[in-house]
């Protein structure tokens, strides 16, 4: 298989730009995967919608907090902290929670400044999280299945592995894409056409949005731009 060419900055400041139901739009009109694939399911929540949209390499992590670490486990995290600085900038942690329903919060206000150091710029779990003054102030973007008030025992299981998150499998190093309407998975291969793609769904829904706020609003019109046909 031939290897996808490396994301530019100025592919990733576009796509920053774009809303992920958008670029939803857009990959579907590539038709390179099914409608239904590609992004986790409403279980992952944006906590903070008004802190815009993000994107950035995958990096993977598994935690737990309902019983304590095993020894081994409880060891220094410096190789976990040195693997994602191995993946570009930049970063996107996406942490599979093996406790479901999750129970205490591996993301904080002290995990989310250390992660910030290491390049990344949002968090998407399906466990929980806390410290959300500190961490708004911070503007660092967490998307999580819920809230808690505790990490009880919140520890690492492993990390540079696929996850499972909301029903989407994201691998290290794969385009996560994500807003406050959720998380998407951006194929990479799709990166150079995606501009072209969105240019082609604002032309097709512009007219119908256009009509549908004229005083010569018909149902016809309205069908017949929806057929393809031109008023």
């Amino acid at each position: 298989m031939k290897k996808a060419p490396a994301i530019t900055d100025e592919q990733l400041r576009y796509l920053r730009g774009v809303t992920t139901p958008t670029l939803s739009n857009a990959i579907e009109r590539l038709h390179l995967r099914p409608n239904g694939e590609g992004f986790a399911d409403p279980s992952i929540k944006c906590i903070f919608p008004e802190l815009g949209a993000v994107v950035g390499h995958a990096v993977t992590v598994v935690v737990r907090s309902s019983r304590p670490a095993t020894e081994a486990k409880a060891r220094s995290r410096k190789p976990y902290w040195d693997h994602i600085l191995k993946y570009p900038t930049p970063r996107i942690v996406v942490a599979q929670d093996l406790d479901q329903p999750p129970l205490g919060a591996f993301w904080g206000e002290v995990n989310a400044n250390i992660h910030r150091a290491l390049g990344c710029v949002a968090v998407v779990t399906d466990g929980t999280v806390r410290d959300l003054d500190e961490v708004k102030a911070l503007g660092f973007p967490f998307f999580a299945s819920a809230v808690s008030v505790s990490h009880v025992y919140a520890h690492l299981e492993e990390f540079d592995v696929p996850v499972k998150i909301g029903g989407l499998t994201v691998h290290p190093g794969d385009l996560i894409h994500a807003d406050q309407h959720g998380v998407l998975l951006v194929p990479r291969e799709a990166v150079p056409r995606l501009a072209d793609a969105v240019k082609a769904v604002e032309e097709y829904e512009r007219p119908m949005i256009q009509l549908c706020k004229s005083p010569d609003f018909s149902t016809g019109q309205l069908a017949r731009l929806m057929e393809g046909e031109s008023i």
